[in-house]
């Protein structure tokens, strides 16, 4: 250690009280933490990209400082989905130090593990007064059955009025309006579970129609118009 000759010159003074880190809380303990591998935890965070052209939903699952688990969901720039599978293979296995300071490519994703990191160093998590935390796997919820990003996607003009494109029930294929032209529900069909059936053995038309759905009051409509076209 090298010091300054101001700082050689000065006398030793005593330091007062110190009572070390605050415990932050971590799957129900409360926990001082000193090292990267005291930090437990499950958390989700959102970053974006330099021109704010898209975004990035982060998921991590940290065991004794470790990233067990990381479910990477972006939106943007074509990119982003490349980024995002090299991310998925580069989180795991790593602390999150190390993932903090680890290229993840995309700016949306390095500022989306910036964001964790922060949450979970200060025991901001979703597992923070859950004892022994969320289990591995647990990020697929997020998912639900399809296991599909779960996506809201609307389009609105003065001139034309709004469309639902995307809800996170699935893909909107009609939208529901009454005697005034207000929108009083939707059909949709949800692409997650179409596949699911296709691989079971179903044909095409059959796992369409056994994965389509509505919402609202779809029955009471006058006329039910195509989002995309009409």
């Amino acid at each position: 250690m090298i010091y300054t000759k101001e700082v050689e010159l000065m006398c030793p003074v005593a330091q007062g009280v110190s009572h070390g880190a605050a415990p932050i809380p971590e799957e129900a303990k409360w926990v001082k933490a000193k090292e990267v591998s005291d930090i437990n935890g499950f958390t989700h965070g959102i970053g974006w990209c330099a021109p704010q052209q898209g975004a990035c939903k982060l998921t991590l699952n940290v065991k004794n400082g470790i990233i067990q688990e990381a479910l990477v969901e972006t939106i943007g720039c074509s990119g982003m989905t490349h980024s995002a599978a090299m991310a998925a293979e580069i989180l795991p296995g790593r602390t999150i130090l190390e993932a903090l300071n680890t290229d993840l490519v995309c700016d949306a994703i390095n500022t989306a593990m910036r964001e964790l990191f922060l949450q979970i160093a200060y025991g901001r998590s979703q597992s923070a007064f859950s004892e022994d935390g969320l289990a591995v796997g647990a990020g697929l919820e997020d998912l639900g059955k399809g296991l599909r990003s779960q996506i809201g996607t609307m389009y609105s003009t003065l001139e034309k009025g709004p469309r639902y494109l995307e809800m996170a029930e699935g893909y909107v294929t009609g939208i529901a309006l009454d005697e005034e032209d207000m929108i009083i529900g939707y059909k949709f069909v949800n692409f997650g579970k179409m596949a699911d059936f296709i691989k079971q053995g179903d044909d095409p038309n059959t796992a369409w129609e056994k994965a389509s759905g509505q919402y609202g009051r779809v029955a009471d409509a006058v006329r039910i118009i195509d989002p995309r076209k009409e």
